[in-house]
Order: C-alpha cells, then sequence, then structure tokens
C-alpha cells in the first residue's frame, strides 16, 4: 500500500467513525491525523481529495450537485494550498534568519565585550542594551595602570549587522592605535579617516572619546557628533552639559577634533550616553534633558552601577518595555 492509499485508508476510517457515532475519539483521531498530514507535508487541496474519495465510498448516492461542490472547494484549496506553502518557506527563511542573527549576536558580544575596570578613587557604571538582536552602539575602556582610565562610547547611524560590523572595525582600529589613547583628539582624527575609507557612505558614527587622568582628575575629551553627556557638580548639585563640538567619523576624511577638559572633584559624576536615553519616546514624544536629569538626580546617592540599572528600568517602564533604539550610559564617580 503506497503513502495515497494509507492516507485514503486513515481518513475514510476516521470520518466513517464519526458518521456513525459522533465520537470525541474520532475527533481526537482526526487531529492526530492533521498532525501527520503537517509532517508529511500533505498539501491542503490532497485533503479535499481524501475527503471526496472517502465520501464517495461511505455515500456513493449523493446527488451530483454535492460532488460539483468538492470540484469548486477542491480549487479554492490548490490556491490555497500555493499560499501556505509560501508562507511555510518564509517562516522557515525567517527562522534561518533569527537563527543566524542569534549567532551574529553572540559574536559581536564576544568581540565587543569590555571590562568596567576598577580603580582606586573612582566608581565606574555602565549598562548597553540593543533595541534587537544586534547593537549598533558600543562602549569601551582603557586602563593604563595607575595614570588613566580611556572610555569610549559610539553609536552608529544605522541599525542590524552592518552596524555591528561597523563597530567591531571601529573596535579593532582603537586597539591598533594605543599610542594616540592619551589625545582624544587624535583618536577620533586616527578612526574618522579609518571610517571614510571603509564605511558606506550611507553609514556615519558618532563617537565621545575621553582620557580620565587618576593623577590630576582632568577629564580630557573629544565628540565627534555625539550626544552631549552630564556632568554632576556635586558641591553646588547641578547638572550641567559635557559639550563639545566635532564633525561625525566618515563625512570628511581631514576633520579635526578639538579637545577639551574638565576637572573632576571629590562626589562629582560624568554621566554618558547614546541617543537611544536622552530620545527616549513616550506617548507625549521625546522625553526633555530636564526630564532625564529628574530621573537621575533620583538614585544619585546611589553607587554608578546602580544608578545605570534604576535609570534603564525607569525609562523601559516609561516605553512600555519596547525600547525603540539602542541604550547606552556610562557614569564615573570620583570617590576620593
Amino acid at each position: 500500500m503506497n503513502k495515497q492509499e494509507t492516507l485514503e485508508a486513515q481518513y475514510s476510517k476516521i470520518l466513517q467513525e464519526y458518521m456513525n457515532n459522533q465520537s470525541e475519539q474520532a475527533l481526537y483521531a482526526a487531529q492526530q491525523f492533521s498532525r501527520t498530514a503537517l509532517e508529511k507535508k500533505v498539501p491542503p487541496e490532497e485533503v479535499i481529495s481524501l475527503q471526496k474519495s472517502a465520501m464517495q465510498q461511505l455515500m456513493p448516492d449523493l446527488s451530483p450537485e454535492v460532488w460539483h461542490s468538492f470540484d469548486i472547494l477542491l480549487e479554492v484549496m490548490t490556491a490555497y494550498g500555493f499560499a501556505f506553502r509560501e508562507h511555510q518557506s518564509l517562516l522557515d527563511t525567517q527562522k534561518e534568519l533569527k537563527n543566524e542573527m542569534e549567532i551574529a549576536s553572540n559574536v559581536q558580544d564576544t568581540l565587543l565585550g569590555t571590562l568596567v575596570p576598577t580603580v582606586d578613587g573612582l566608581e565606574i557604571g555602565a549598562l548597553s542594551v540593543p533595541a534587537k538582536q544586534m547593537n549598533g552602539d558600543y562602549y569601551h575602556f582603557v586602563h593604563d595602570g595607575d595614570h588613566s582610565v580611556n572610555v569610549a562610547i559610539a553609536d552608529v547611524i544605522g541599525k542590524g549587522i552592518p552596524a555591528a560590523l561597523c563597530m567591531s572595525m571601529i573596535k579593532y582600529a582603537m586597539d591598533s592605535l594605543p599610542e594616540y589613547r592619551k589625545d582624544p583628539s587624535a583618536v577620533l582624527e586616527s578612526l574618522n579617516r579609518v571610517v571614510e575609507q571603509n564605511v558606506d557612505d550611507s553609514m556615519f558614527i558618532t563617537m565621545f572619546y575621553g582620557m580620565y587622568e587618576l593623577r590630576s582628575n582632568i577629564l580630557h575629551f573629544a565628540s565627534a557628533g555625539h550626544e552631549p553627556g552630564f556632568f554632576y557638580r556635586y558641591k553646588d548639585k547641578e547638572f550641567l552639559d559635557l559639550e563639545a563640538r566635532g564633525l561625525l567619523l566618515g563625512v570628511d576624511k581631514n576633520a579635526k577634533y578639538k579637545r577639551y577638559e574638565q576637572t573632576v572633584e571629590i562626589g562629582d559624576m560624568v554621566i554618558l550616553m547614546s541617543d537611544g536615553v536622552t530620545e527616549c519616546r513616550t506617548d507625549e514624544g521625546f522625553i526633555e534633558r530636564e526630564t532625564l536629569i529628574s530621573y537621575i538626580n533620583e538614585y544619585i546617592e546611589l553607587p554608578p552601577q546602580e544608578i545605570v540599572n534604576k535609570i534603564f528600568r525607569d525609562l523601559e517602564r516609561l516605553q512600555h518595555f519596547q525600547l525603540r533604539d539602542d541604550f547606552t550610559i556610562i557614569i564615573l564617580k570620583r570617590t576620593k
């Protein structure tokens, strides 16, 4: 008995049982048959053919109109079957892409992973959460012994795998420039040339790069069009914009970046972020910087890592737990 004959026999038996008794057992058998048909990829129009064949055996005296109605149903289900198989093919493709994205995301975590340094007299909190699987934000720390802590935060204008690949290039370009780490301006100028030569014209990168001198407690920094951070002055209990002007990376290979300085006293904090934080969207629109400051101020006495965790929790709730952009925030606090 071939596959078709086996299916016809099974279906005919189930149909006859139900027509005789209308039992729950027959309905359960029909459900099991449906699962078997799906596993064997039996198209819907073939199931209609099984119904017609079984009915011809069980009720051969039905009027011709009934059999003609089966022909119409068969045509309808043939078209449906084509659409169904195309849908299944798309689902299979989507599943494959999802698996590939998960692998790419794990590779990204490995390639771009950075350790938050433990530094005497300086507490650091950092959190980066992608809106989707791949993160278009990036942050990186370099702890230069007892001399300095370097920090970079960047955001690719673009998402998905291209943004992730771009960030990987930035990371390795940074690793190849150790001699420039003490000069944020030189770092950005070097990275700008790399981006301009190697990245598609439609993709740009914003970046903040800072070097915190541990002996003088001075933050030297430069920015390539990145979201302005905050400087919290503990003595006055006030927040100031950490302004720094500079062209986005990849726009002009000859761009120059100005170096800025900020003295950091005990209790002061440097707060860096991506635009996924400052451009948090609610039902009423983007939140104001003053609103963000109020959230930070609520947790100002907590350690930096607790602050960034709580800020993320609050802003995530504000967006109904649907991040619309990658979220990255870093806080450096001088403790002594």
